[in-house]
């Protein structure tokens, strides 16, 4: 017998009552819900389904469920949505998750929304799709609430409690002069204890750290990190207030871009998506691939170089996937370190000075331990001291560069305004496969005097 938990009987509860056109039934459970509940709900309904939802449900209703729903799954709802009750639906979200949705959509699609909504909010909406993406630009939002330097408090209070309503936020007001220049910041807090007839000039900090309209997401969202703020104003380069970006969209940006850094560091242009097809997933692999397949080429070459020191000691060909892979998994290591260290903004100049110093010392350590243990185990094993002892030096020589290599290739990147991430795991392992056969080879050849 099916186990249903109360949450699935209440899903079937609510299916059924949105098939049988039990309209007020469904609004009464449905309402109840969290958003978040009623978008998982709702995404995982059919169509026909949604086609009914969709009439039960104000666009402002409607509005408060898409923001809850990835981006990846909200083309084909806005698609199979009758496109006036679509613009209505855009028209009530927060300006910068409209921006979002409307990114995701083609463009005759948006020109088409945006031609059926009202002029106030199409506007708004076309201003921010102006700027460029991944930008403070593309994800602050305007509906925020904005004060001046000369009213009252006892003013500024009615004014906030007029615009509160339309506002992401209000814990903190942003405080312009006559000509819409920042100047400062107020908190709620402050506004509440202060007399009535004092200035919001008298009660404001002035110490308030803002950012280009320009600046990228990624820098936007360490630095609400780094200071915790709750949001952060947005300037133009003569420091007009336009906006604010909060730190519910900041969550969504360092998402993002987690998820990007970590699909470059396994060597893949996009992240694959539960539906993307074949064709899709392989044409996002395919590049890396094809660059990694001529890197493997340029081993194989440097393997045939060395093919009469294999050919007189055989056994060399046992210990090559050993060092490759040691070399392989410990840049990986060193990578992962440094590409995080970058992106954070954790290392400043000094602090890659003390990364690469770190990396070398580890890698030195690792080395020693690991070249000993290798030693040791082939002299056992193949009753060689010697071979031993080249596999064994091999190994440390290896880590030690291996480590290296892990932490300056992202660094160089960065410095050549290349991102980082795309050094990726793949990448430095098959580089580092390369340096560990010279080396391996290098040394068996150079003493090879002492193998036969």
């Amino acid at each position: 017998m099916e186990n249903n938990t109360p949450d699935q009987f209440l899903q079937d509860e609510l299916q059924t009552l949105a098939a049988n056109e039990k309209i007020d039934s469904f609004r009464e459970k449905f309402l109840d819900m969290h958003p978040y509940d009623q978008a998982s709900f709702f995404i995982e309904q059919p169509e026909a389904i949604r086609l009914h939802i969709y009439t039960y449900l104000s666009p402002e209703e409607t509005a408060g469920i898409m923001e809850h729903i990835e981006l990846d799954d909200i083309k084909p709802l806005f698609t199979e949505m009758d496109p006036r009750y679509a613009a209505m639906v855009i028209a009530e979200m927060a300006t910068d998750d409209a921006v979002d949705i409307l990114n995701e959509l083609e463009k005759d699609v948006v020109v088409s929304l945006l031609t059926i909504m009202d002029d106030k909010n199409a506007a708004e909406i076309k201003e921010l799709l102006h700027y460029e993406e991944k930008t403070a630009g593309s994800i602050m939002t305007t509906e925020f609430v904005a004060v001046y330097e000369s009213k009252t408090v006892k003013d500024t209070m009615q004014h906030l409690k007029a615009e509160a309503p339309e506002a992401e936020t209000i814990y903190y007001l942003y405080v312009i002069d006559e000509d819409k220049h920042l100047v400062g910041v107020v908190s709620l807090r402050d506004l509440i204890i202060a007399e009535p007839d004092m200035r919001v000039s008298d009660i404001m900090s002035e110490k308030v750290l803002s950012v280009s309209v320009a600046k990228d997401q990624e820098e936007v969202a360490q630095i609400i990190r780094d200071y915790d703020f709750l949001a952060l104003p947005v300037v133009d380069f003569q420091n007009h207030l336009l906006g604010i970006i909060t730190v519910d969209d900041i969550l969504d940006v360092m998402e993002e871009e987690a998820g990007e850094d970590y699909s470059k560091l396994a060597g893949v242009s996009d992240m694959d998506s539960p539906k993307d097809s074949a064709f899709i997933s392989a044409k996002k692999r395919l590049p890396w691939l094809v660059i990694l397949l001529f890197l493997g080429i340029l081993t194989a070459s440097l393997i045939g170089q060395f093919e009469r020191t294999l050919e007189q000691v055989a056994v060399l060909a046992i210990f090559i996937p050993l060092i490759a892979g040691m070399a392989g998994n410990t840049g990986t290591q060193a990578l992962a370190v440094a590409v995080r260290g970058i992106t954070t903004g954790d290392y400043g100049k000094q602090g890659k000075m003390k990364l690469i110093a770190r990396e070398a010392g580890t890698g030195l350590i690792n080395g020693i331990v690991c070249g000993a243990l290798i030693t040791a185990i082939v002299y056992f094993w193949q009753d060689d001291f010697f071979l031993g002892l080249l596999v064994g030096s091999s190994i440390m020589a290896t880590l030690v560069i291996a480590t290296l290599a892990g932490a300056l290739v992202p660094m160089l990147m960065d410095r050549l305004r290349i991102d980082p991430a795309v050094a990726s795991g793949p990448f430095i392992t098959t580089i580092n496969d390369i340096i560990s056969i010279l080396i391996y080879f290098g040394l068996a050849t150079t003493f090879m005097q002492y193998l036969v």
